[in-house]
């Protein structure tokens, strides 16, 4: 045991090192543009040759990629209230219904025009249609996707988000949208939350805190996406090793047990267990784990794998983006919610 835990100091230490740097150059940008965990992963890629050079660290890096994204997703929870939810809920479900389908109906239609793998379509996908890198390094691991795929859509993901911040709030602006139109626009269409909050507070503050619940929203598909994929992944595997005929699936070995946690935190901070002065420091420790980790997939990744992966997939991921933003606004033109 204690020489397991020694094995993994190092490269646990290495990835909080690159989390906090990354924390510290993202404060030095004014107004969030490109959002910590994104300074993260291109931090990592940049000391990747670090990682290949020395084997002790790679022990703790694959635990912070792992155990500590999953802290980080799990303690996200603290962040929502059941009853914020379903109040804004019900207004942004059916729009979210139209906006996922069209992520991942046209994300693998395109996927499989271009030739594409379907996990790395899939991650761009589900970028899309849920809440940028938080769902790209939540669904990677369930289906076994390759580091440098994970760091390319959440790439993708921050260079759309950088051109949404830019240009949707003059787009509100200049269609005349109203407060509650354009925060279910931009929770529904924009992906990272810190360019939600970005964008959204650009407009109004009534359409900033309409824009992150209807976010925060969003993320909790998480859950049925995380099971989904986990028994699409369970189904290719048994059928690549040859398994005749529909075999039960395993929902014990294939089950993410850290969803059923983040739902415990979720009802804790709603029935008001968790106490006012620690959801803020929960919240900072959810952020800095999911830093942390994506540091860490950076650590393993360089910049050459990247640049192996061609444009298509930034293409594709691109198309996708636009796509779901025309969908949302469209579904609510056609609601009266415009």
């Amino acid at each position: 045991m204690i020489k397991k835990l020694k094995n993994l100091v190092p490269g646990l230490l290495l990835s909080a090192f690159v989390a906090m740097v990354a924390v510290l150059l993202n404060s030095l940008i004014p107004g969030d543009i490109i959002g910590a965990t994104v300074m993260a992963l291109l931090v990592g890629m940049a000391m990747n040759p670090i990682l290949s050079r020395y084997e002790g660290f790679n022990d703790g890096v694959n635990y912070a990629g792992k155990i500590i994204l999953r802290i980080g997703i799990i303690l996200m929870g603290v962040n929502m209230n059941f009853s914020e939810v379903l109040n804004v809920g019900k207004y942004s479900l059916f729009v979210m219904i139209f906006t996922m389908a069209t992520a991942f109906g046209a994300g693998n239609l395109i996927g499989k025009m271009f030739g594409m793998n379907w996990k790395l379509t899939n991650l761009l996908a589900v970028s899309t249609a849920i809440c940028g890198g938080s769902a790209v390094a939540a669904v990677g691991p369930v289906i076994k996707a390759k580091d440098h795929d994970v760091a390319y859509a959440i790439s993708s993901t921050f260079i759309f988000d950088v051109l949404t911040v830019v240009l949707i709030p003059w787009i509100g602006i200049a269609l005349g949208m109203s407060n509650m139109g354009y925060g279910l626009w931009v929770g529904t269409c924009v992906n990272d939350t810190s360019s939600v909050v970005a964008a959204g507070y650009a407009f109004s503050e009534f359409a900033g805190n309409t824009a992150v619940i209807v976010k925060l929203t969003r993320t909790l598909f998480i859950i049925p996406y995380v099971l989904i994929f986990s028994v699409i992944t369970e189904r290719l595997e048994a059928k690549t090793e040859g398994v005749n005929g529909r075999t039960p699936i395993n929902f014990k070995k294939i089950f993410p047990y850290f969803v059923v946690l983040f739902l415990v935190v979720v009802a804790l901070r709603s029935i008001g267990f968790i106490p006012s002065a620690a959801i803020q420091t929960l919240s900072k420790t959810s952020k800095f784990c999911m830093v942390m980790a994506l540091s860490a997939i950076g650590l393993k990744t360089s910049f050459g794998d990247i640049k192996n992966i061609g444009l298509k997939p930034m293409i594709l991921g691109f198309i996708v983006d636009t796509l779901v933003v025309l969908v949302s606004m469209g579904v609510q033109i056609a609601t009266g919610r415009f």
